[in-house]
C-alpha cells in the first residue's frame, strides 16, 4: 500500500467514523428530546407540587397554634381543678370541724 492509498483509506475511515458519530448524536438527541407539551405538563406539575407544599405548610402551622391553644385551655383546666379540689377538701373539713362541734354540743 503506497503513501496515497493510506491517505485515502484514512480519509474513508475517518469520514465513516464522523457519519457514525453524527448519527450516533441524532439519533441520541431525537430520543431524550422534550416536546413542548411535556415541557407544559411538567411546568403545570411543579406549580401543583408548589401549591400543595404552601397549602402544607398552612396546615402544619394552623395545627401547631391549634395545639398551643389546647395546650394552654388544659394548663388553664388542670389549674382550676386543682383550686376546686383544693376547696372541696376545706370545705370537708370544715364540714367535719362543724359536725365534731354539733356533736359535742349535743352531747355536753
Amino acid at each position: 500500500m503506497n503513501r496515497t492509498e493510506f491517505i485515502f483509506a484514512t480519509a474513508i475511515i475517518l469520514f465513516v467514523a464522523f457519519c457514525l458519530g453524527w448519527f450516533a448524536n441524532w439519533l441520541v438527541n431525537r430520543f431524550i428530546r422534550v416536546s413542548s407539551s411535556d415541557m407544559g405538563e411538567l411546568d403545570r406539575m411543579a406549580q401543583e407540587l408548589h401549591e400543595a407544599e404552601e397549602t402544607r405548610d398552612q396546615a402544619i402551622t394552623y395545627l401547631q397554634q391549634r395545639e398551643a391553644e389546647l395546650t394552654n385551655q388544659l394548663s388553664q383546666t388542670e389549674a382550676e381543678l386543682a383550686a376546686t379540689m383544693d376547696g372541696l377538701r376545706e370545705a370537708r373539713q370544715e364540714a367535719e370541724h362543724m359536725r365534731a362541734h354539733l356533736e359535742r354540743s349535743e352531747q355536753g
